[in-house]
This record gives structure tokens, sequence and C-alpha cells, in this order.
């Protein structure tokens, strides 16, 4: 027997085997012959709150009122009573003599006095604070009284703990006992431990054991006198000396003063009950005990309620004690934003809440809950969740983005409200670093694709601000499919006129991802004829963007040579001043607000360069606000060219297929977003090469003998001479006409044989080989020439507007 109890209890009570918690170190105070540790649970380390008594004696009276204290605790509830989890006995032997122990484990609470220490209120704030205190003891005792029929006995500064939410909870159950006033002849004592009570503590009948008035008197009025102690001791700062000392008081406040003094009247009758004290005194009407309380009922509230209290709810915070609102408010929002109870603009107050939280802190008492919101069906949450991403945003891991947030964002690309379109269309300037890259390609592009067609125009002009922003976070095939047809084929053409500045300033911002092929074949072209745009403001933009990729053409053109031509071409773009990074204006013209009148004119290319947003008030609600938008130059280190990027997986997001090969080519155009003219080969095009071979001869070379079909292409006289006068005709001897199709490079040769007394025909350069739709009537551009019919000037015109 003696083996078996050395087993049970391995000496100090922190190795108990039958006891499934870690007892840890002691509170300096607790109530009566208790003791109070903190511990925490084997299973999962949560805390709680452990309370032990010792006697020597099984029969000893204390550990008998202890077994009615642990017998009272587990059997009434109530959320202001302190809360039972576990309970145990041992009995050790120590040589000849025996100890017995019993445990109590409770949810993890403090001891009041250590608690109010902790906090260090003061003034109207630990006024509140002590208000809802209070206000929470008296319930709990009025349920004893007025509900159970049951007296507490002890009710002081002892006798009560304070959770982690800053809560009050009333325990010390020793005493407690039934109230038996209906029998009038009973002669022994109601309270059978209260022996246990201090005598300062004791109301009069009860110091002189006059249990007959006892049961006359109402079933509250010894523990209302008790509540009248505590009063005093929270106020006056110290544990109550005597009787005598609740005469003194200076220290409570004048309008809690009338209920202490009939709380501890000399008559037991004429003492008032706790529940009449909290619905009568005025001390307990504070901002504090309100909001509370508020939101304690708020699933009893109608949305017009709730909506009121809420959008005042952050400016009220503000007013509340800080460790009251981020311990007791802040769990108490994020619960009933969580389970459906609040409106969708306490979201705001969260946050405001939640950024005095440390950002360990916020991760673990906010996030969790955001992440739940964005599964919610209400749309009003979806758009106060949007609207405040910024706020939480970064504080997100980039799996949760990917696999919970994403997945529920995106369905806002679909919605019919444009309103909410526009902001799901923002909120992806924090969400798409975070993404995958089999997000972006597959899912995210696909509806930016959409975007860029959609009816509303400030939209249309978001998306391209949107993908030249999250252009670095693409992989390179993706960028080479994507970036030039978005920019050119769908932004520049825009009939909206910030829609076309926005495209024009994303391509001098992405210019670092461009070849030396691709600006001259297909950028400066589309960019040239935006010069002659009807919107003042494109145009200068549009002159500024010929500057910069002109400038990257000429750093490439002295730097690069035949051999290297590849590597000096991501070097000469890297090396610009004018080559921007478009961070610091899709910021801008996404997140920040001002008006048209605040833009500042741009002098020259390489200096920063603003994009306008313009407003929209179209019928469907969408609200959109112009915004100036700041292009900053990048330096050579910071080339995004030169980062490595995952691979690109195969996608159908509304540009095409995506190739694994960087510079392959499709022939389709289902989708709207293939190249205005697919390159056969990854080689300069045709007429560039027409004019390097031709430089590398001597212009007196011999030339072979043109071929049939050439010939009749390449000497159109008799249309010439019909169509201009003769002024024209001079320069007829030098003209290059076009070659017989696109993919195949013109024979130099054969241009050298129409004059063997021109020295220029042998390097005239022949017209482009690309070929691009008609630009719209409106957009102050006419219609594609048929045919080029002059020489090297009609053949720049011609290549500028046909491109």
């Amino acid at each position: 027997m003696l083996k078996f109890l050395k087993g049970v209890v391995g000496g100090s009570g922190a190795g108990l085997k039958d006891l499934p918690y870690n007892i840890g170190d002691p509170y300096p105070s607790a109530w009566g012959s208790w003791s109070h540790f903190r511990g925490t649970s084997k299973d999962d380390g949560s805390p709680v709150s452990i309370f032990s008594l010792s006697g020597s004696n099984p029969q000893d009276g204390h550990l008998a009122a202890g077994r009615n204290g642990v017998k009272r605790l587990r059997t009434v509830r109530h959320p202001n009573i302190l809360s039972f989890l576990h309970s145990t006995e041992v009995e050790s032997f120590d040589g000849s003599s025996s100890k017995v122990t019993i445990y109590i484990v409770t949810e993890p609470v403090m001891p009041l006095s250590e608690k109010i220490k902790e906090l260090g209120l003061e003034g109207t704030q630990r006024d509140e604070y002590y208000a809802w205190g209070l206000h929470q003891i008296a319930k709990a005792v009025s349920f004893l009284n007025n509900d159970c029929k049951l007296v507490h006995g002890n009710v002081c500064l002892s006798s009560v703990v304070v959770t982690q939410t800053l809560d009050w909870k009333l325990y010390a159950f020793d005493v407690l006992s039934e109230y038996d006033g209906a029998n009038a002849t009973a002669t022994g004592p109601m309270l059978q431990y209260e022996w246990l009570v201090g005598s300062q503590y004791k109301p009069t009948e009860l110091a002189k054991c006059d249990w007959a008035t006892i049961r006359k008197s109402p079933p509250w009025a010894i523990d209302s006198w008790g509540l009248g102690c505590l009063i005093y001791e929270i106020f006056s700062g110290m544990k109550l000396g005597k009787t005598e000392e609740l005469r003194n008081t200076a220290s409570i406040p004048k309008s809690l003063l009338p209920d202490y003094q009939r709380l501890l009247s000399s008559m037991p009758s004429r003492r008032l009950n706790t529940s009449k004290l909290i619905e009568n005194s005025e001390y307990f009407q504070n901002k504090l005990v309100d909001t509370i309380h508020f939101m304690e009922i708020l699933s009893l509230k109608d949305s017009v309620e709730k909506d009121t209290f809420f959008r005042k709810l952050p400016n009220l915070a503000e007013q509340l004690p800080r460790p009251i609102v981020l311990k007791k408010l802040l769990p108490l929002l994020a619960s009933a934003l969580e389970f459906g109870s609040a409106a969708a603009p306490a979201l705001t107050a969260l946050l405001k809440m939640g950024s005095w939280l440390s950002a360990e802190e916020f991760s673990l008492k906010v996030l969790p809950t955001i992440v739940k919101l964005f599964a919610s069906n209400d749309r009003a949450v979806r758009v106060a969740l949007l609207q405040h991403i910024d706020q939480f945003g970064e504080s997100l891991s980039a799996q949760v983005v990917d696999e919970q947030v994403y997945p529920h964002v995106a369905t806002g690309f679909a919605d019919t409200s444009a309103f909410l379109r526009e902001l799901t269309l923002k909120s992806m300037l924090i969400v798409a670093p975070k993404l995958s890259q089999r997000t972006l390609s597959g899912s995210l592009l696909k509806y930016l694709s959409k975007l860029q067609v959609d009816e509303e125009p400030a939209i249309r002009t978001n998306t391209t601000i949107l993908l030249g922003n999250i252009a670095s976070y693409l992989n390179e095939g993706t960028r080479k499919r994507v970036l030039i047809n978005a920019f050119t084929v769908r932004a520049l053409r825009d009939t909206f006129s910030p829609a076309r500045g926005a495209g024009v300033m994303a391509l001098c911002a992405t210019s670092s991802y461009y070849d030396m092929t691709e600006i001259a074949t297909r950028i400066l072209p589309n960019i040239v004829v935006l010069i002659i745009d009807p919107d003042s403001d494109v145009r200068s933009k549009a002159f500024q963007a010929v500057d910069q990729f002109l400038q990257i053409v000429k750093q490439y053109n002295e730097k690069g040579n035949a051999e290297d031509t590849s590597g000096a071409g991501s070097l000469g773009i890297s090396s610009m001043p004018g080559n921007a990074s478009l961070l610091g204006w899709a910021m801008s013209s996404l997140t920040l607000k001002g008006k048209a009148s605040d833009q500042a004119p741009v002098a020259t290319a390489n200096s920063v360069t603003p994009a306008t947003t313009t407003a929209s008030t179209a019928s469907s609600g969408l609200i959109e606000t112009p915004s100036t938008a700041p292009v900053h130059r990048v330096s050579s280190s910071t080339d995004f060219a030169d980062q490595p990027m995952p691979p690109s997986p195969t996608s159908t997001d509304g540009w095409g297929e995506i190739e694994t090969g960087i510079h392959e080519e499709h022939d389709s155009d289902k989708d709207g977003w293939d190249d205005i003219e697919p390159l056969d080969e990854p080689k300069p095009s045709s007429a560039l090469a027409n004019i390097q071979a031709a430089q590398k001869r001597p212009v007196s070379q011999p030339v072979s003998q043109p071929k049939p079909q050439a010939s009749t292409s390449l000497r159109p006289k008799s249309t010439v001479k019909a169509a201009k006068d003769e002024d024209d005709d001079l320069w007829g001897s030098i003209a290059a006409a076009p070659p017989k199709s696109a993919s195949r490079p013109l024979n130099v040769k054969t241009a050298g044989a129409v004059d063997d007394d021109d020295p220029w025909a042998a390097i005239a350069a022949p017209p482009p080989t690309t070929k691009a739709k008609p630009l719209s009537a409106g957009r102050g551009r006419g219609n594609r020439a048929a045919a080029p019919k002059l020489g090297a000037q009609r053949i720049n015109r011609t290549s500028s507007t046909g491109m």
C-alpha cells in the first residue's frame, strides 16, 4: 500500500502522476488556506490555474470546507463564476504522518489584487474598469442569492480572480451554503463553515451568530455586506483590517456612495439587493460597461443598431482603457465577425484594434478571423476586406494567400458590381506577390485578360497599371507572351485616353523585359502613332516613350556588335537611365487619391513622369478617383531581366498558350492576344537582315539577275506615275519595293539590279514586314495605305501607321 501511494505522489506536487497538469510557479496570495499556482495541460500545453489545500488530518475542518468548495464549484455554472476543469485528492505519507492534499484545476486566472497592480490604471479609465468588474461580481452574487437561493458568505477582494480577458470572476466557495429562511424553527448555524470568514468581513448579525435574524433577513443580506467590503478594498487599495474602516468613504466615487451605504446598512432587511445595484446605480453607466454589454448581447440587436454601433466603435475604442480593449473587446469583436453576428463595419474597428498589437499577436488574434471572413458570402464583408487589405495583407503568408485567400478573392473579378470588380483588381497589388507561378499564369492572367476589355474604362486602365506592376513576378516566358500584347494591342488602342496613357507608361516601366527586335518592330511603331493622339497628355507620354526607347536602341547600337547581339541587348536596356520601374506609379494609381489639376508637367523622358487615372461615374456605381502616378528610374543594379524566374506552366489565361521556350510564338488569335505579326524564327526581321547584308557589301558589287516574280513587284513604275506628280518621280530611283512575303528575307541583289546607275539602290531600306489591324476612326488615325509608293521617307511613315 505504501509503495502504491509513493508511486502516485512523486515528492512535490509537480510530480503528480494522476493529475494531467503540470504545476508551475505560485501566486503570492490566495483565499483562505488555499495556494494558487500557475499550470499547464500535459496534453496541449494550454495554461490553467491550480489551487491546492493541504491538511495533516483527513478529518480536518479546512479539508471538509475545501471538499464543500470543490463540490459547489463543480455544480454551479455562471459566466461570472470561476470555471471548473478538474479536481483530485491525494494522500501521501512521510514516515508515520500522513498528508492529504486537494487539487482544483480551473481556467487560467490571476488574483484581483495582483492584476490591479499590473494594469496600473488611473483616473477615469480606472473607474471605468472597476465599474465593469463590480458589475460582473454583482451579477454573480445576484445569481447565487436570487436564482439559486445560495449564500456565498465571504465576498471580498481575496475571493475575486481575473481571467486573461480581464473579466472578474467569483470563487472561494468553501463557505457556500443554502439559504433556509423558510425554516424559522431551526436553531443551528445556517453557514456550517462561517468560522472561516474573517471577523472584519462579518456583518453584525453574523458576528453575533444570530441565526434567527439571519433566517428572517433576505437571502442577499450577508453577501450585500460582503460586496460593500469589496468596493471599499478596491478603491482604497488595501485589504480591510477591521469593520470600522468601512466608515471611511473618502475613496468611494460620489456616484457610487449612496449605493455603497445601502449595501452596508446596519439593518439586514434594508440592505440593497445586488440586482437592484446593477439596474439603478449611476456609477455603472459608462462607455466601457455599455460597450462590452452591447457586444455580449449583439445577437439580440437589429441591423440598424449594429451598424450605428460599429461605425462609432473605432473612435470609441481610443477613449477606453487600452488593455481592456485588446484583451476583452478585441476577442469579442473577432468572435462576432467570425460567427456572423457583427456587421461589415466591424472590420474597420477590428483592424484598428489590431494595429495596437505586436506583429506576432496580430498574427495569432486577428489574422485567423480575417482569413475565415474571405469565405463569407456577404458582399458588404467582402468589400470591407478588399478596402482594408493594405492593412493586413503583408502579414499573410504566401501559402495562406495562395490556398485560402485568393480563391475567394478571385470570385470578385466576375462580379456584376463594377465597384467590387475594381476593388478586387486593386487588391491584387498586395496579393499577387504572394501567389505561386501556377496561380499567376493559370488563373490571375486569365481574369486580367477579361478585365482589359471590361465595359468600365477605369477598370481597363487600372488593369494595364496592375499588369505593369506585377510583371516582375511573372516568369520570362509569360512576360514575352503577355506584356507587349496587353500594352500595344489593347491598351494603346483603347478609346479611353487615360488607358492609352497607362499603356505607354507601362511599356516604359517594363522596358527591361524587351529585346531590340521587339522594341524596333512592335513597340516603337505602336507608340509613334500616339504622338498625334487627340489627348495632349497621351501625346506628351508618347514623345517621352519614343525618346526613351530610341535612347535604348542607340545605346545598344553603340555597345553591341554582330557576335554578341543578345548579350548586349540585355545590357543596353538595363543600364538606361530612362528604364523606369512601375512600383511607385502603380502604388500611387491604385491607393492614393488626387486631382488631375495636381499633376506636374514633365520636361524630359528621363524625369519622373505622371500617369493619370481618370474617374468614371458610370450608372453601375463604380467610383473612380483620378490619381497621380510617378514612374521612377531604375539603375543597372535593379535589372529585372537578370533575376531568375521559375519555368512557365501551361495556361489558358486569354493571351494564348504558354510555352517553355522563350522565343516561341503561336499563330492562333482566337483569344485576341496573339502578336500583331507572329515571328516565324527567333532572328531579326527580314528588313533588318536586308539592311545589314547590304551594308556589308560594296555598292559597286555586281548583282545577279532578279527573279521574275520579284521584278514585277519591285518596279511598279506605271502606278507611281499615275498617282504622283513630276516632283515625286525624282525619288523613284531610290525607292525600295516591299518583298513578296513577310517571312522570306528580301533579296538584296535583286534590289541592286533596279538601276545600275543608282548608288543607293543596293542599300535602300525595304518597307516593314509586319501587318496590323486598321485603327479605329475615332482615334485620329486614318486607314492603312494600300501599298508604299514613295522612297525612304514614305516608307518610314507607312511603317509607323501600319504598326
